[in-house]
């Protein structure tokens, strides 16, 4: 369990996150929805170590995080299979990264260079990448926009299916999202209590 207190971020003045207090459960994931703007990737990104917090404390925050970009941020030139190696490195065999790129319907596609794949089959190479890196917390920034709802509903499944108990907060628009994964919603800024440390 992730336990987020009176966190605060501003940039040139502006107030992005202000006294945020928040619990990020082990179980069920937690999907945060709120407008555009309001700071929900900052937020992921102090949680990945990209940012710092200008004031607040954080609990519970493992030493390896995985994160998921609304930016797919593929080596173009790379193929799925060695996009995902980038970051298991030999610690995860071949055949079980090509067994997850079927799992997400890209077993077709696993050797073809990422500046290829279609935009749904890069967030899906993403997601994969996301899943098999070695982490004791999951983030994902709108992991599931751009795809189709067969695509949707299949990626959501290999999600429940590959979390395996670790916390995951869920950046999200869309209240079926957050159904098809299973998880419970916060809204910004008004989380409400039972997410509350």
């Amino acid at each position: 369990m992730v336990t987020i207190r009176n966190l605060s971020k501003s940039y040139q003045g502006r107030r992005v996150i202000d006294g945020l207090d928040l619990t990020v459960p082990d179980d069920p994931p937690l999907c945060l929805m709120g407008p555009s703007g309001c700071g929900k990737t900052t937020l992921l990104r102090i949680l990945a170590g990209l940012e710092k917090a200008d004031g607040g404390t954080i609990s519970g925050l493992p030493v390896r995080v995985s994160m998921a970009f609304q930016e797919d941020r593929l080596a173009e030139p790379f193929s799925a299979v060695h996009n995902i190696m980038l970051v298991t490195g030999r610690s995860v065999p071949r055949t079980e990264i090509l067994s997850h790129l079927d799992e997400l319907g890209l077993g077709d596609c696993t050797d073809m260079p990422a500046r290829e794949l279609s935009g749904g089959m890069r967030r899906r190479v993403t997601l994969a990448r996301t899943m098999l890196a070695p982490s004791g917390l999951l983030l994902m920034d709108e992991i599931l926009k751009g795809l189709d709802a067969a695509a949707r509903r299949r990626t959501a499944a290999y999600i429940r299916r590959h979390r395996d108990g670790r916390p995951l907060l869920f950046v999200t628009h869309d209240p079926e999202e957050a159904e098809l994964i299973g998880g419970r919603i916060a809204v910004w800024p008004g989380v409400p209590a039972a997410f509350r440390a």
